[in-house]
């Protein structure tokens, strides 16, 4: 007798050489055909993998300075805790996934206890890709800054490929007589590669508050030809790079002069409050955007970048 086989998924193969009456399974008596077919595939099911990853740490103030106080991790989101530089404590996110496509998700919570100062950063650019039709990759970033605490969060360069989705959010609670330091660098694909964003979805929102007061709130929406959208004049000239930068502190002033005398054209910079300065920086690329951002970034945070950034 001929075997017969049946297909119920890819992964699976039965062979029947004579009748059966195992129920589900496609079977045939000598003389008749293959009567029904089994749905044998597993249920959840999906064509492609899907990450996804969570960490939340807190510090509190020890006779050495800032140490950690709770830390939990979970999937694809790892953290590292680097050699001590001075009283502070440094974190470095990293995503094992290797980057973020449609339908991954990445959740990052972090509490500065009174008195303490955490600086966070990632261990290389994150890389958002081509996302499959309908699917978003999601990140979610939490910020919790206790009275006399500052966060430092120096994330590096989220790259976003061509037919990339990605929706991020950035949530920043600060309690009175909270600092933060802040930066939010973006690059639209590799035009040393001959990339052209011409396919893009991204929304970000960053929510900035102080005892649930709204200090700072930005969104961006960019879908459809990037490219084309940001080589208009008075969106972004052609530039394949930008960066956010807010800083929240009681010398917050102090800074603008220096800043507005440096800037090039293409950036500028605003006190919204004493405490409350912000500025912004178009660039051609990723290097012309670092070649302006790193003596700015280090010259508000009053201390050397971390070596990620270096590398």
């Amino acid at each position: 007798m001929d075997p017969v086989t049946v297909r119920g998924t890819p992964f699976a193969m039965v062979l029947c050489t004579r009748p059966s009456k195992t129920k589900g399974i496609a079977t045939r008596s000598e003389d008749g055909p293959i009567t029904h077919q089994a749905d044998i595939t597993p249920h959840g099911f999906s064509d492609q993998p899907r990450a996804r990853g969570t960490v939340h740490l807190s510090t509190k103030r020890t006779d050495v300075g800032t140490v950690l106080d709770r830390f939990r991790q979970t999937g694809s989101l790892k953290c590292l805790f680097p050699g001590r530089r001075g009283s502070a404590l440094d974190a470095v996110v990293l995503n094992t996934a290797g980057g973020v496509t449609g339908g991954d998700q990445f959740d990052f919570s972090a509490q500065a206890a009174p008195g303490t100062t955490l600086t966070l950063t990632t261990q290389a650019c994150e890389r958002a890709y081509k996302a499959q039709p309908g699917e978003i990759g999601k990140i979610t970033n939490r910020l919790r800054i206790d009275a006399g605490a500052r966060i430092n969060w120096l994330p590096q360069e989220t790259i976003l490929f061509n037919g990339s989705a990605l929706h991020r959010r950035l949530k920043v609670d600060l309690s009175k007589g909270a600092s933060l330091l802040m930066v939010e660098p973006v690059v639209f694909g590799r035009p040393a590669m001959g990339e052209d964003v011409t396919d893009l979805h991204f929304r970000d929102r960053i929510e900035i508050r102080r005892e649930g007061v709204p200090l700072f709130i930005d969104a961006m929406a960019l879908t459809g030809n990037a490219r084309d959208h940001l080589a208009k004049p008075f969106i972004a000239g052609g530039a394949g790079a930008m960066a956010l930068v807010v800083l929240i502190a009681n010398n917050a002033e102090t800074h603008l002069s220096p800043l507005q005398t440096t800037l090039p054209a293409t950036g500028g910079v605003s006190l919204l409050q004493e405490d409350v300065l912000v500025m912004r920086l178009l660039a051609e690329d990723s290097f012309a955007l670092r070649h302006t951002l790193l003596p700015l970034l280090q010259r508000l945070n009053g201390a050397p970048l971390p070596r990620c950034w270096k590398i």
